[in-house]
């Protein structure tokens, strides 16, 4: 083999291996570079991720802006810009995957199927789906909802455990798909829905901000367990380790409390009402030996 065609044949294999470096690129390069660390919301997870007065608040979002902070320090990015980025429950693990958002900073469950795609770090809450339904129904489980007409919201695992239960039981519920928490919430004040699966803690937050929240009651045994955490792109060592050490720090510290209680055990915003959602002892136990392997 001439010393010419050896040349030629490492031109060939660096000229295909460019594109591959350049998509292995990370996070913290990019930003090192000036490109802005994307932080994706949503408009109504309230109190981890919501818009208000045109803002994205929440839970969720403080802990993302800890993580951003740690960002800015560790690349050297003083004037690092941050960009929001409005997701939906059905688009956002595809926002992440596709590179369009660093971190997904709402009330996402980690599970086993979103982690072939993405990466999680440790979970900040852990609830579970149970059905949200007038205060004066006679609703209290789900099964008292046989033959009626229930909303869920599309892309999420509510909505797939509630699917499944149908199934099993054969309740031959009416179920109805929203596009967003808001838009299923806005079928049950309408009277459009019998029920609103989620969550417990969404639909407590959605009930919170409305004139009257004792006029709903959240009803039902668990259907799912879900630990919520931030989601992250997947094989970014780099990054990611940076999100985990920052989130066990300010869970072995116990910033995560103060951050907590801020969101679940004061008044929030728009209405100024109280979730009164203390740290419950699932989340304590889980936050003494925190990971981010978790079944399901």
């Amino acid at each position: 083999m001439t010393r010419k065609f050896l040349w030629s044949a490492f031109a060939c294999l660096g000229a295909f291996a460019l594109p591959v470096a350049a998509q292995a690129q990370g996070v913290l390069d990019r930003v090192a570079k000036g490109e802005p660390l994307v932080i994706a919301h949503r408009e109504a997870s309230i109190p981890f991720s919501y818009v208000n007065s045109g803002k994205p608040v929440g839970y969720a979002l403080d802990l993302c802006l800890r993580i951003a902070e740690q960002v800015r320090k560790q690349t050297g990015a003083k004037e690092m810009p941050v960009k929001f980025l409005l997701v939906t429950p059905a688009n956002r693990v595809e926002m992440v995957k596709s590179g369009k958002a660093d971190l997904e900073c709402g009330s996402t469950t980690n599970n086993a199927a979103r982690r072939k795609d993405v990466d999680f770090t440790y979970a900040h809450f852990i609830t579970g789906a149970r059905a949200l339904v007038s205060a004066n129904s006679k609703f209290e489980r789900i099964e008292d909802l046989e033959k009626k007409k229930v909303a869920s919201t599309k892309g999420t695992t509510p909505l797939a455990a509630l699917e499944q239960l149908n199934r099993a039981r054969y309740l031959q519920m009416d179920i109805v798909i929203a596009p967003d928490h808001d838009a299923a919430f806005a079928m049950l004040q309408k009277g459009e829905v019998d029920a609103f699966v989620m969550d417990d803690v969404l639909l407590a937050g959605l009930a919170a901000n409305t004139k009257d929240p004792k006029a709903y009651k959240i009803v039902g045994r668990f259907l799912t367990t879900e630990p919520l955490a931030i989601m992250l792109p997947k094989d970014d060592p780099a990054f990611k380790k940076l999100v985990d050490v920052e989130m066990r720090r300010l869970i072995s510290t116990g910033e995560i409390n103060v951050m907590y209680n801020k969101w679940f055990s004061q008044p929030i915003p728009p209405t100024g009402n109280s979730l009164n959602l203390p740290v419950s002892f699932l989340l304590k136990d889980f936050w003494k030996y925190p990971t981010d392997q978790l079944p399901g």
